[in-house]
């Protein structure tokens, strides 16, 4: 069974930093693409960055020189270090893990930016 465990989300001033993490289990972890998305009230999900199995990181626009995704393929678990958050990065964070034939989601954790 695949699950994941996302932690690290809260309530943060403009300016602050989060640290979110998902660890999974259920499935070979290093073999596959991780990725961070978020959605918004009111507006899509959308990829805000993304790891492969062999470390290349590729990041949305809105957060480059930001935000930054890592892995530690011993401890089965992707990270998102988030700096200098903005009021526009409020949204529910997702976890998503990318296989050649299937896909999981973990259930998502909430970022709120306000002062």
């Amino acid at each position: 069974q695949v699950q994941f465990v996302e932690s690290g989300g809260g309530l943060v001033r403009p300016g602050g930093s989060l640290r979110l993490s998902c660890a999974a289990s259920g499935i070979w972890f290093r073999m596959y693409a991780m990725g961070w998305y978020r959605q918004a009230p009111g507006k899509q999900r959308e990829l805000v960055a993304h790891i492969t199995s062999g470390g290349s990181t590729d990041y949305a626009d809105s957060v480059k020189d930001r935000f930054a995704i890592s892995r530690d393929n011993a401890k089965n678990t992707v990270y998102l270090q988030m700096n200098s958050l903005k009021p526009d990065d409020t949204a529910v964070y997702y976890c998503n893990a990318a296989g050649r034939n299937d896909q999981h989601w973990g259930q998502g954790t909430q970022v709120t930016v306000s002062s």
